[in-house]
């Protein structure tokens, strides 16, 4: 789930997004481009990165015909002239990679992507029926949820997932610690956990620019959840790790060029408080449980008060299993027994 926060210590280096189909220069040969989306949070950020003959993508907006039309004024518009050289995809969620088979059939490009992400992306968008098989209906009845609930998310909360024109048939991998030479720049490539297993950001040291992907958004947090397929997982934890682990290896004044809302300068300000909003969500789960045992479903009130539709449940809800997984490998909670099949959790002693 995404939560707005407010950010006086950020410095943002322009005042207004590019408009649909045009560009910013953020640096001399890095453009920006935003692309819309049919979602609460309304638009996905790429990048074009000076490639010598042509342009380097990076993300594409979800596979649908309006960012079809988008990509077509850009590369008809401000990017006419100059070929396409390839596509770089930071992770699996659809907005990032949902139009990488027909932008990439289109243009006769490559993509580069880490192992994880095609993985991903070919394991739950591409294969038919995962999203409502009966593990993950399992998964949010065994935690709470009602049945009517269950199905409504089950067939609706993922839809959004299916939101993907296909996959290349091949991909090159990037992996943690390479060096990528796009252009004149040299970018070394990081990957981060949490949001997404393996998410791919570049860093290029030259000109201190950060491609952040959604690790770390100037205004809002992204969302860290717990997924059928894992579910003892502990996104939360590696999302901490990742987080502290940027303010290590890349400087604080560095530029960030985030996949969603606006370019900052702060990073380390702003890693440091998505820590601490977490913790502090933590902690309003820990006063919960300690005056009841509390499941995953019952807990979503305590840290999403609004009314959710079956998309935004299935995020809140997988979000909120993050935090207790998070705080179970802590030692802050405990399950306990109750008299029917759901597992609840309480404040431990």
């Amino acid at each position: 789930m995404l939560t707005k926060t407010d950010n006086p210590a950020l410095a943002f280096p322009v005042a207004e997004p590019p408009a649909p189909g045009e560009i910013k220069e953020m640096a001399p040969g890095i453009l920006w481009a935003r692309i819309p989306l049919p979602f609460r949070l309304n638009h996905i950020n790429v990048y074009l990165i000076d490639d010598g003959k042509g342009w380097a993508v990076l993300d594409t907006g979800i596979g649908n015909d309006a960012t079809r039309v988008i990509w077509d004024t850009l590369t008809a518009g401000p990017l006419a002239g100059r070929p396409l050289t390839r596509l770089i995809v930071t992770h699996f969620h659809p907005d990032h990679i949902g139009l990488a088979g027909w932008l990439c059939e289109r243009h006769g490009i490559p993509m580069l992507t880490s192992q994880t992400s095609y993985l991903s992306c070919a394991n739950i968008s591409l294969s038919p029926g995962a999203l409502d098989a009966k593990p993950y209906r399992d998964f949010y009845l065994r935690h709470g949820l009602d049945a009517a609930t269950t199905q409504r998310v089950a067939t609706q909360g993922h839809g959004y997932l299916r939101m993907v024109s296909g996959l290349p048939p091949t991909f090159i991998r990037l992996v943690a610690g390479d060096t990528l030479k796009i252009g004149g720049r040299s970018f070394g490539v990081l990957t981060g956990n949490g949001h997404a297993p393996e998410q791919v950001m570049l860093y290029c040291e030259a000109d201190n620019i950060f491609l952040a992907a959604d690790q770390v958004l100037a205004r809002i947090t992204p969302n860290i959840s717990v997924w059928a397929v894992d579910p003892e997982g502990d996104p939360l934890g590696l999302y901490m790790r990742s987080l502290n682990e940027l303010k290590q290896q890349i400087p604080a004044d560095a530029l960030v060029l985030p996949g969603h809302q606006m370019p900052f300068y702060g990073l380390h300000t702003r890693s440091s408080e998505l820590i601490a909003h977490h913790e502090v969500r933590c902690a309003a789960i820990a006063r919960a449980c300690r005056a009841a045992p509390r499941s995953a479903a019952e807990l979503v009130p305590v840290l999403f008060s609004r009314e959710l539709d079956p998309h935004q449940m299935s995020f809140a809800f997988s979000e909120v299993q993050a935090h207790v997984n998070y705080m179970l490998r802590k030692g802050e909670l405990a399950w306990v027994e109750g008299s029917d099949d759901v597992e609840r959790v309480v404040a431990a002693a």
